[in-house]
């Protein structure tokens, strides 16, 4: 837990301002004007595997992410905001998200943002690393500073167990605390598409058919190492030629979307400690990666380390 209690009125937002950029990734913090009492502020966060939920409360103030920040820093994060009491203002990419209770947002700290509390709030921020969301960068870049509801749909599923989680913590096992990084993950994914889906628009049959629903189609067969671009346009009733397109227009290509959801799967499943006794080329094979040399490589490329390399480190 992190928190201003106990520190003199003069000393408290200085900590607060190292706290919020040593808790998340480097920002500007600015106080409010003057509310006629010290600033008040706490934290506490929880791990998720490689996600991080941070319950913030707070008094009002403003954080920035400015160019020099990110130049000097990095951090390739996802983070999503969900206003829990109180209101916010996020701005990113020439948008702004007004918040209340219940609304949800998503910004990217590649990018400058700001965030505006102007009175006292209660949010919870889930910052994921940016690979691992397993949302076409393109995409992402569409849903940054637009207010999502959390009335229905994934919006309702993601405040029922988020609001949930800070209360158990310290409440589950290792393995448990993975699995429920990837639901949150997951959700999140979930959140994103479900806004901000485009619908594709074929030229006789195949019309309407949604990214959404040929994304579920190939998730639900990875585990097939013959699974290609034609098998699923023909599975669609849409030309390759169409099914390219659609993967085009999300910055990304089928073959390469099939390859990014394996090496996910791969990399979870590495991480997980139920599964240590698992050989590696089990593991690949599983998710339809036959050929072990080229999983290995390729997923060094993408995770910077050998898929043994990564499980020793996931596992100690």
């Amino acid at each position: 837990m992190i928190t201003t209690d106990g520190l003199r009125g003069a000393d408290r937002f200085e900590y607060w301002r190292s706290a919020v950029s040593d808790t998340f990734v480097p920002l500007r913090a600015e106080p409010a004007r003057s509310a006629g009492r010290p600033f008040r502020g706490r934290m506490r966060s929880m791990a998720l595997g490689a996600l991080q939920i941070t319950e913030v409360c707070a008094d009002a103030h403003a954080v920035y992410r400015t160019p020099r920040l990110i130049t000097a820093s990095g951090g390739e994060y996802f983070k999503l905001g969900l206003q829990l009491s109180g209101g916010c203002v996020l701005s990113q990419d020439g948008r702004e998200a007004t918040l209340a209770a219940g609304d949800f947002a998503i910004y990217d700290t590649t990018r400058p943002y700001s965030l505006s509390f102007v009175a006292e709030y209660r949010q919870l921020v889930v910052m994921l690393p940016r690979p691992l969301l397993g949302v076409p960068l393109r995409v992402m870049d569409r849903a940054t500073a637009r207010r999502l509801s959390g009335q229905r749909g994934f919006g309702a599923l993601a405040v029922s167990l988020l609001r949930q989680l800070p209360e158990h913590q310290g409440e589950f096992e290792e393995a448990e605390l993975h699995r429920l990084g990837d639901t949150v993950s997951d959700l999140v994914a979930g959140l994103v598409t479900a806004g901000l889906d485009p619908v594709a628009s074929a030229d006789g049959s195949g019309r309407g058919v949604s990214i959404t629903t040929i994304r579920a189609y190939i998730e639900d067969r990875l585990g097939d190492p013959d699974l290609g671009p034609e098998g699923v346009a023909a599975a669609h009733y849409v030309s390759t030629r169409h099914l390219h397109r659609l993967f085009q227009e999300e910055g990304t290509t089928v073959s390469g979307w099939i390859r990014q959801r394996r090496l996910e799967h791969c990399r979870r499943e590495l991480g997980d400690p139920t599964l240590r006794e698992r050989p590696v080329g089990a593991v690949a094979a599983r998710w339809g990666l036959t050929d072990a040399a080229r999983f290995s490589r390729t997923f060094r490329r993408v995770y910077g380390c050998s898929p043994r390399e990564y499980r020793a480190a996931a596992l100690g």
